[in-house]
């Protein structure tokens, strides 16, 4: 059942991770993936697991860091093109999928406010302390907002869409999250956006464009630490949720620029040899010194490649807009 306070204000869970004590079968099906990449010669973690809600908040902290561009590019780009966007739009209902504090969001929802239309708003997310959050805060700014959360992953929550309250929805997926997918998952992503989308509706996506691996590296490399601390805490998340016990003294972080790839790579670096336990997993995993756990790819984009390709997926471009420097776009695209 939906969790109602106020009136206007419906989240639905749709992950286990909120439940304090979840069943062993739903820690089974969810930590597969944990299995898979933790026994793999380069292992490898999903970067959901960054996220549970102490992650939520390290990432929003990276996001006002001065060396994280993409935050504060797409932002700009969002504050002189929003009204266009809402434009071309027309009245919808708008999905954003990992909305975290959804602080650009308000940009969005100024535009379409501005033109007088409804608003309908559903977030998206795996924290659900953030979510609730900045839901909450919203509905004390927009009197006329309605909120339709959902908390999970994206392909549970697209799975699980309520019916549109308006002619068309418009899915919006910013920040530079698409890097994290692999050309696989991409695909996979889109497919799934563009069976939700009905013929008419609007896709709006941001991409990190590529650019010089010194203001990449330091982006992910910030001088505060906070980058280390966020990737340092998905093995903490590890631990609460599978009843691990990795030691982060064990581990460091690093980010580097695979330039052949295209992506910035990151990395948790084993300092001694020693083994981890995940209870819940029936799963010990050796590491030796000097290994690594690949935790995210953040790959960068070519604006009219991406266009092409997103046309090939169905999905027509009307518009695309970029910041002064050309490192960060925004695509605004209709279903075909």
């Amino acid at each position: 059942m939906p969790i109602l306070s106020p009136s206007r204000l419906h989240i639905h869970y749709l992950a286990p991770a909120h439940c304090s004590e979840p069943s062993s079968e739903h820690l089974m099906e969810n930590g597969q993936d944990v299995i898979d990449g933790l026994t793999q010669s380069q292992k490898t973690l999903p970067p959901k697991y960054f996220y549970d809600d102490y992650g939520s908040q390290l990432f929003e902290k990276i996001c006002e860091l001065p060396e994280y561009y993409p935050t504060r590019t797409e932002a700009w780009i969002l504050n002189e093109y929003a009204d266009a966007i809402a434009h071309h739009t027309g009245p919808c209902d708008l999905i954003e999928l990992g909305s975290g504090s959804s602080t650009k969001t308000r940009l969005l929802l100024d535009a379409y406010q501005r033109q007088g239309e409804a608003l309908y708003y559903q977030p998206i997310d795996v924290s659900a302390g953030i979510l609730a959050e900045s839901a909450q805060q919203l509905l004390m700014d927009y009197s006329t907002l309605q909120v339709y959360g959902q908390v999970g992953t994206y392909e549970q929550a697209l799975a699980n869409l309520s019916e549109p309250h308006l002619d068309h929805r418009l899915v919006f997926f910013l920040g530079s999250s698409l890097g994290n997918f692999s050309p696989v998952e991409c695909d996979r992503f889109f497919a799934q956006v563009a069976d939700v989308l009905a013929p008419g509706d609007f896709f709006l996506l941001g991409i990190d464009l590529e650019k010089e691996a010194t203001i990449l590296e330091a982006a992910y490399n910030d001088s505060q630490g906070v980058t280390a601390a966020f990737n340092l805490n998905m093995l903490t998340h590890l631990n609460q949720r599978f009843g691990g016990n990795f030691d982060n003294q064990n581990f460091y972080h690093q980010a580097i620029y695979n330039k052949n790839a295209a992506q910035i790579e990151m990395h948790l670096h084993c300092k001694i040899a020693h083994s981890v336990d995940l209870e819940n997993l029936d799963l010990t995993v050796p590491f030796a010194e000097g290994e690594t756990i690949r935790t995210e790819i953040s790959r960068k984009f070519n604006l009219n490649t991406m266009q092409q390709y997103l046309q090939e997926k169905g999905l027509a471009t009307i518009n695309s807009w970029t910041d002064p420097k050309q490192w960060f776009g925004i695509i605004l695209c209709q279903h075909q």
